[in-house]
């Protein structure tokens, strides 16, 4: 089913199911195919999913940070959800949800993250040295993944455009330098929300390692690991993820 963006004055998003709410953080160069069978799960199971268009190629050039993206999500809480949800964020979505479950505590019930940044990423880098190279660009999108067959052609051509797009090119490396630029390691150990942490053990983006160091900085948080998986594991292993993460999900009602 073709699911309807719905417009409200500060936010467009989609949303589907009734009832506890999930909203949905992408990474910095996702979008809602990342999370098409979670939201259908979870809609399934009485959860209201959410996913906000995050502002990422709208901000003003000074406000291109993370900060200013927590602080979006913060107010589409608040305005559009009403009510504290559990986020689940994947790369970037996860550093942003880290970010705001610090920052407002009240409007986080459970924090899920998959492939955070927020210790140690590995990404692009601070340009796109060979933007028009489509088998670069292809290549790059493929490491991604265990699986390089999940980098669809349609996901290699949203990748591309956003490579050769100039204004957008600039933002995403903004943004991929915000990320490197704050490093939580000292502030995690101040999160007392419960938190999910579910990583692929063949994670090239963020290293198993960055999981393990987040689960023992995060005093309320559990591990679950998932292998033949890369770094959106809620895309290469939609059903694992999802069972793993109701099954969490349960316990902490």
């Amino acid at each position: 089913m073709l699911l309807k963006k719905k417009k409200h004055k500060n936010f467009g998003f989609i949303s589907k199911g009734e009832g506890e709410p999930i909203v949905l953080l992408q990474g910095l160069m996702g979008g809602l195919s990342n999370f098409t069978k979670l939201m259908d799960y979870f809609a399934e199971r009485g959860y209201k999913v959410y996913f906000p268009d995050l502002p990422v190629y709208d901000m003003s050039i000074l406000n291109t940070n993370l900060t200013t993206l927590a602080k979006f999500v913060a107010k589409f809480i608040e305005e559009i959800v009403e009510e504290p949800c559990t986020i689940v964020g994947n790369s970037m979505g996860g550093h942003v949800g880290l970010i705001l479950t610090l920052a407002r505590p009240d409007l986080i019930k459970r924090m899920v993250l998959t492939g955070s940044s927020g210790l140690y990423e590995r990404s692009f880098g601070d340009s796109f040295p060979r933007k028009s190279d489509r088998a670069y660009i292809q290549k790059k999108a493929e490491e991604v993944f265990y699986d390089p067959s999940v980098a669809t052609q349609d996901l290699v051509d949203e990748v591309f455009a956003v490579a050769n797009d100039r204004g957008k090119g600039i933002k995403t490396v903004m943004l991929a330098r915000s990320a490197v630029k704050h490093n939580m390691e000292k502030e995690l150990h101040k999160i007392t929300t419960p938190t999910c942490i579910i990583w692929g053990k063949q994670d090239n983006v963020t290293p198993p390692d960055v999981a393990t160091k987040m689960n023992a900085l995060i005093p309320n948080s559990d591990l679950f690991w998932i292998d033949k998986c890369g770094h959106a594991a809620m895309m290469e292993k939609p059903d694992e993820f999802n069972q793993i993460l109701y099954d969490w999900l349960k316990t902490k009602n």
